[in-house]
């Protein structure tokens, strides 16, 4: 069965961090980027960063908000991309979703319509 397993939402206060989870299955998972989304109560979808594939180099694209907070990496091993948040604040209150996709990521990849495989999502609520 194809599908991406997420985990490691749940709470943390004002300065607190978070490690998620996205495990994919049934398909080529080093073939793919990966994107992390998240969506806030209330708002529109915004895009977090994402990782290419190996093929690509594994490079990263990081949203202006997040870059030094948050940091995307892969383990070919487990077929597993990882969002690290650090320094978390009140506003990345929000379910977080991740999404492969064989196109190439960078700023686009927040922007196309369709992605193919997308995650359960994963609530993360930061207190003050």
């Amino acid at each position: 069965e194809v599908q991406l397993v997420q985990s490691g939402g749940g709470q943390v206060q004002t300065g607190g961090s978070l490690r998620l989870s996205c495990a994919a299955s049934g398909f080529t998972f080093d073939d793919y980027a990966v994107g992390w989304f998240r969506q806030a109560p209330g708002k529109e979808r915004e895009g977090v960063g994402c990782i290419n594939s190996a093929t690509h180099g594994g490079s990263t694209y990081y949203a202006d908000s997040e870059k030094g907070r948050f940091t995307i990496s892969r383990d070919a091993k487990e077929d597993t991309v990882y969002l690290q948040m650090s320094t978390l604040e009140p506003e990345d209150t929000a379910i977080y979703y991740c999404a492969a996709d064989l196109k190439y990521c960078n700023g686009d990849y927040f922007t196309y319509s369709y992605l193919e495989h997308w995650g359960q999502g994963a609530r993360v609520i930061v207190s003050s």
